[in-house]
């Protein structure tokens, strides 16, 4: 059948198929023959995600260049399960499998336990395949598993109501204050798409660098408003007409989630935070979503006290790890000392050369 293949570790005789209990078959989908399928699945599976939709595949393969392996899990000729996974390789940080880099999502999303067990099963084998250091699934549920599974980051949501007057009254006496402050400073928010996207690219850019971190590339989130042109936002504030601070937002369902959010350093006594974040509750809630997700947050953090102060509740994210013989848990992450001195450097460079050489960077990090 053109558009896929079977992965060979679990193709089975009809004489193995009628002496054991059936499992599902897993292909490897590597056409969009079977794309229409796979989106079918991701919006009728209630714990599937934005992250699974079948559209990141283009966007990941188009903005970083890297080969994707998405494998389905199909029992009689009907879905019962997805995983998509990217394959990224680099001489400075190694060679690893993830569902899904850039992403705060992904992982194996199944509607029984044995289509789960296939997909583990394949991905392991689709590891030891490619030869990668180790194999990252980042789940939004807790895995049945027996892997490595870190816990340290949270996703932070908040409910989100249409009457914008009493989604402000609900919120604490501290947090009504700072916004009704930088409301004092004439911020204005503008929500739209592609047309901010200079406005947004220019404020996150210079952010990131003062932060000391590769900057994704502008053309990561050009591919994002094409791919999902109705489920993805950017809203900009500005003050007296220049650029503060802005977020990229995409939409699943009832819930949209800021990925991406910055603001400069030089405005941050007018809190425009405060201010961005108060106004896409508020526009948000007045659209029709129920949730808000301000995105994953390292417990303990200084961004994850931020965002507890907007009455937000946890979701446990679950990393789970399958490594090569001997092979330790990754470490790719700025809390890691050992990148503490690139750090201090990068911030020191111009921002011309950061925002060049940057997304070279940062796509060879999951």
């Amino acid at each position: 059948m053109m558009g896929f293949f079977r992965v060979s570790m679990l193709t089975r005789t009809a004489e193995q198929r009628m002496a054991t209990p059936a499992r599902p078959e897993i292909v490897r989908v590597v056409q969009p023959g079977l794309g229409h399928a796979w989106e079918e699945f991701v919006h009728r599976e209630a714990a599937a995600t934005c992250y699974h939709r079948w559209g990141w595949k283009q966007v990941i393969e188009q903005a970083f260049r890297w080969p994707t392996y998405y494998l389905m899990a199909r029992d009689g000729g009907q879905v019962t399960g997805v995983l998509p996974l990217v394959w990224q390789k680099s001489l400075l940080f190694g060679s690893f499998l993830t569902s899904l880099p850039f992403l705060n999502g992904g992982g194996i999303v199944a509607s029984d336990s044995a289509a789960e067990q296939s997909l583990l099963q394949a991905a392991i084998g689709l590891a030891e395949e490619l030869g990668v250091q180790h194999l990252e699934l980042r789940q939004r549920t807790e895995p049945g598993w027996n892997l490595p599974t870190r816990t340290h980051k949270v996703a932070l949501l908040r409910a989100l109501q249409p009457d914008v007057e009493q989604m402000f009254a609900a919120l604490p006496h501290k947090v009504r204050t700072d916004i009704r402050k930088s409301t004092s400073y004439g911020l204005q928010a503008e929500l739209g798409g592609r047309e901010l996207l200079d406005a947004f690219y220019g404020v996150f850019g210079r952010n990131m660098r003062d932060l000391g971190t590769p900057v994704y590339s502008r053309r990561f989130f050009e591919h994002m408003l094409a791919v999902f042109p109705h489920d993805s936002f950017i809203c900009v504030v500005r003050h007296k007409g220049t650029p503060i601070a802005g977020s990229f937002l995409t939409a699943f369902r009832d819930t949209v989630e800021a990925g991406w959010s910055a603001s400069l350093y030089g405005y941050l006594h007018m809190k425009p935070n405060m201010f961005l974040y108060w106004s896409l509750l508020a526009e948000m809630g007045r659209r029709g979503y129920r949730w808000f997700d301000f995105g994953r947050s390292t417990i303990g953090s200084g961004t994850y006290r931020f965002k507890k102060q907007w009455g937000t509740t946890e979701q446990p994210l679950y990393w789970s790890y399958w490594t090569r013989a001997g092979q330790p848990l990754p470490e790719l992450n700025p809390e890691n000392p050992r990148y503490r001195l690139a750090i201090r450097l990068w911030q020191k460079l111009p921002l011309a050369v950061t925002n060049r050489i940057g997304p070279h960077i940062v796509r060879c990090l999951p």
